[in-house]
């Protein structure tokens, strides 16, 4: 299936069904009265995240939603039924974004997450609302609301736990075939990898984690050039970046610092907190020199990066220094899943003293 990470849609809630106009007609209670109920309400829309769906590809075909009108009252102070409410299932990772005000709805981040997004309008009042000691046969009767109307743009983000990033033909897809068993294309020529694909890595018994690979980044990426713009948001839930740099590129004319530098650049400007997060800096393709060159050539890229983070070097394609890189980032997540549960608990705490 394609893998499409963006989708608008409408959806619209149902409406509110008619109050009705009756009165009670008996034998021998020729004063029944008013007797007309409300119309039902209409049924609401909600958005619901599962794990199986991994793709907006449905949303091309299906763009409008919409929920059950409720039905109009009746005599003898019957309700109209209301409508009935309507599920969309989207991916886990979905956030939700009202097109008209670029308003964040929601961000469905876990499996059977809920989120409503269209409300439905309130059932019509029958006749015997409007009763009073001066007005005994009330004909009033007030029609339903209408349901909530919206055009929303869903946004997937992939969760993963390490996302990889660099230029075109860094070796992203190549790293990640080499310690996982995702199978993204690779070639040796710029923008082989044109959607994200996950990984999971593993690292002993019950010891992994997901990796992600986005397609290579260039310069104005940021501003919309190339493919980056349309995935640089995949890299927003991830804990750590692996900033992939060639140290032997194609072009021999190319220079892999001011490339990183470049890259570095794009985050900051694409903003969400991309520039400040967690790097390390891989070197990759320490296969194709000699052992003394290629050492040679990643101390003068270290030294003019001025990298203060963790640094490794690796070959996706032999598979040199991927599974000490692999045990290194398992053991980082490790220590961040703890700080996450630790701090989660002390929140809690507080709450339950009233602290917050």
């Amino acid at each position: 299936m394609k893998f499409v990470d963006e989708a608008i849609v409408r959806v619209q809630a149902g409406n509110g069904g008619r109050g009705c106009l009756s009165f009670r007609r008996e034998k021998f209670i020729p004063y029944g009265g008013p007797d007309g109920g409300d119309g039902g309400h209409g049924g609401d829309v909600y958005l619901r995240a599962e794990e199986g769906v991994n793709t907006l590809a449905d949303f091309r075909v299906q763009r409008t939603f919409k929920a059950g009108s409720g039905q109009a009252g009746s005599g003898n102070d019957c309700t109209g039924l209301s409508g009935t409410d309507l599920y969309v299932t989207v991916p886990v990772g979905t956030a939700v974004i009202d097109t008209e005000t670029e308003e964040l709805l929601g961000d469905l981040t876990h499996s059977g997450q809920v989120l409503k997004v269209a409300q439905g309008g309130k059932g019509g009042w029958g006749n015997p609302r409007f009763k009073s000691s001066t007005n005994r046969a009330p004909r009033k009767v007030t029609v339903g609301l209408p349901g909530e109307k919206r055009s929303l743009r869903f946004e997937l983000r992939l969760i993963a736990d390490v996302g990889l990033l660099g230029l075109p033909n860094a070796g992203k897809s190549t790293l990640i075939r080499a310690v996982s068993a995702a199978r993204p294309k690779v070639g040796a020529y710029p923008f082989t990898t044109l959607h994200p694909s996950l990984g999971v890595v593993s690292v002993g018994d019950n010891r992994s984690f997901v990796m992600a690979d986005i397609p290579g980044l260039i310069e104005g990426a940021a501003e919309g050039a190339g493919l980056g713009i349309r995935f640089l948001k995949h890299l927003a839930r991830t804990r750590i970046l692996l900033h992939l740099v060639d140290i032997a590129p194609l072009n021999t004319e190319e220079d892999p610092v001011a490339d990183a530098r470049s890259i570095i650049k794009e985050l900051k400007k694409f903003g969400g907190g991309l520039g400040d997060r967690e790097r390390w800096l891989v070197l990759n393709k320490m296969d194709l020199m000699l052992p003394e060159d290629a050492e040679k050539a990643a101390k003068a890229i270290i030294r003019r990066l001025r990298f203060k983070g963790p640094i490794y070097r690796v070959s996706g394609a032999t598979g040199q220094g991927t599974k000490e890189l692999s045990e290194a980032l398992m053991t980082r997540l490790e220590e961040v899943h703890r700080a996450e549960r630790e701090a989660l608990l002390e929140q809690e705490a507080k709450a339950a003293r009233g602290e917050i």
